[in-house]
This record gives structure tokens, C-alpha cells and sequence, in this order.
């Protein structure tokens, strides 16, 4: 469980030392990405964008 728990840990943390350079590629503002403005804030829900990251990691994955 411990296990786990540290490579979820870990898994956010690099995903959010590298959000800002995946944008400068473009992921996060595709076509299958939402984006909602309301009142209270921005919701966003990158569904074409964590397709595409999913798919690479799974190739990658898959070459290890």
C-alpha cells in the first residue's frame, strides 16, 4: 500500500513540475479539452489531452 502510495506521490509531483513545459507543446489546450468559465472560477477537463499522454506512457510502457 505504501508503495503505491509513493508512486501516486511521485506521479503528481512530476506531472506538476512538467505542466508548464507540456503546455508550451500544446497539451492542454487541444480540441477535446474543456474549458468552463463560471462565476466562481475556471474548470478545466483535459479529456483529449490525457488521451494522448496516456496512449505515450502506455507505448512507453510497452517498450520497456
Amino acid at each position: 500500500m505504501i508503495k503505491w502510495l509513493l508512486t501516486l506521490g511521485l506521479g503528481l509531483l512530476l506531472t506538476g513540475l512538467l505542466a508548464p513545459w507540456l503546455r508550451k507543446l500544446g497539451l492542454g489546450r487541444l480540441p477535446g479539452d474543456v474549458r468552463i468559465r463560471g462565476k466562481r472560477g475556471v474548470y478545466h477537463f483535459p479529456i483529449a489531452s490525457s488521451l494522448i499522454l496516456s496512449a505515450l506512457l502506455g507505448f512507453f510502457v510497452w517498450l520497456v
